[in-house]
C-alpha cells in the first residue's frame, strides 16, 4: 500500500516535468462538473486528468488503424508471413495473462 503511494507520487512528479506546450480549452460548466469529478476519482489534477484521456484517446485512434498501404512486393511478404503457422511465443502468453489496459478504471 505504501509503495503504491509512493510510485504514484514519483509517477505524479514525472508527469510535471519537461511539459511546455500550452492547450487552451473551452468547457460547459455540464463538462466542467463531470470532468472534475472524474478527476478526482481518479486522484488526478483535472490537468492531467484530460491530458491523460486525451492522450488515451489519441494513441487508441492512432492504433486502431485499420488500412495499411505497402507495395506490392512488401504486401506479398507481409501475406507470407500471415500464412506461417503459429510459434510458441512466451511474451505474448505473458502479455494476454495480464489485465487488458482498457479495463483499467481511470486513464
Amino acid at each position: 500500500m505504501l509503495s503504491e503511494k509512493i510510485n504514484m507520487g514519483i509517477q505524479a512528479i514525472v508527469k510535471r516535468t519537461a511539459k511546455s506546450s500550452r492547450f487552451g480549452l473551452r468547457a460547459t460548466p455540464e463538462q466542467e462538473i463531470i470532468l472534475r469529478r472524474a478527476a478526482e476519482l481518479c486522484h488526478k489534477t483535472l490537468t492531467e486528468f484530460i491530458l491523460d484521456s486525451a492522450y488515451h484517446a489519441a494513441e487508441q485512434t492512432l492504433l486502431d488503424q485499420r488500412l495499411f498501404r505497402v507495395s506490392g512486393s512488401r504486401y506479398q511478404n507481409l501475406l507470407k508471413l500471415l500464412d506461417r503457422p503459429a510459434e510458441d511465443n512466451i511474451g505474448l502468453r505473458d502479455l494476454f495473462s495480464k489485465p487488458a489496459p482498457w479495463d483499467q478504471q481511470c486513464p
